[in-house]
C-alpha cells in the first residue's frame, strides 16, 4: 500500500526517532508498504519518519544511480545491487574529506541543493530479521545512508545549507508545507493535519 509522505513543516520530521523492538507491531507490512511508498515516488531511500512514524527504520535501493554513466563501471555495480533495510541504525564513524552532491528529499519536493558529506561511513544496524551489523561503506550508498540517517534524527538536508541557501529557499519551503506545491506521489502537508 502506498502511504503519504509527510511534507517538510510536520513537526515528526523534527523528532529524533526511537528505537524499535522485533515485536513492533505488523513490522514486515510496514517495511513493504514503505518500499512500494519509495517506489511510487521515485526515491532511492525512505525513513519512517516521513510516512509519520518516529521510529528508527529506513530503507534504501540505489539502482536508479546505477544508469548514470558518470560512475564508473564498479561504481554502477554496487549501486545497481544495493538494497537494504536498517533499523535501530547507529553512525560510529564518518570520515574523509567532505564533498558535494546535489540532493533531493521525498518531504521536500522541488528542492535541489549541494550538500556537502563526508564520503565514508562505519553504521552499526539491525536488518529486517533484527541481525546485527557494522559495515562499512563510502561514495554514494555512504551519502544515501547519511540522508536517510539524518531524518531519523530529525535533521533534514536543507539544515545543512548555507544561510544564505537558506533564504533563497525559504519560499519554496514554505509552499511546501502550506501545500502550494504540484507533486506526482501521495503527500500529507501540516496544514491538511490541523483541519481535522
Amino acid at each position: 500500500m502506498i502511504l503519504p509522505i509527510v511534507a517538510y513543516g510536520d513537526p515528526v520530521l523534527r523528532k529524533k526517532a526511537k528505537p524499535i523492538t522485533k515485536d513492533y507491531p505488523e513490522l514486515e507490512t510496514l517495511i513493504e508498504n514503505m518500499h512500494e511508498t519509495m517506489y511510487g515516488a521515485f526515491g532511492v531511500g525512505l525513513a519512517a519518519p516521513q510516512i509519520g512514524l518516529p521510529i528508527r527504520l529506513f530503507l534504501v535501493d540505489t539502482s536508479p544511480f546505477a544508469e548514470d554513466e558518470s560512475f564508473s563501471e564498479e561504481e554502477q555495480e554496487a549501486l545497481s545491487s544495493f538494497k537494504r533495510v536498517f533499523i535501530n541504525a547507529q553512525i560510529i564513524e564518518e570520515e574523509g574529506d567532505e564533498w558535494a552532491f546535489n540532493e533531493g528529499c521525498l518531504s521536500i519536493p522541488d528542492v535541489r541543493e549541494d550538500v556537502f558529506r563526508q564520503p565514508k561511513i562505519k553504521i552499526e544496524y539491525q536488518d529486517e530479521n533484527f541481525d546485527t551489523h557494522v559495515e562499512e561503506f563510502d561514495g554514494l550508498i555512504a551519502r544515501v545512508i547519511q540522508h536517510e540517517y539524518d531524518h531519523i534524527e530529525g535533521i533534514l538536508f536543507t539544515d545543512k545549507l548555507s544561510s544564505f541557501k537558506k533564504r533563497l529557499i525559504k519560499g519554496k519551503l514554505s509552499n511546501i508545507s502550506k501545500g502550494k506545491i504540484k507533486i506526482d506521489y501521495r503527500m500529507r502537508f501540516p496544514a491538511q493535519k490541523k483541519k481535522r
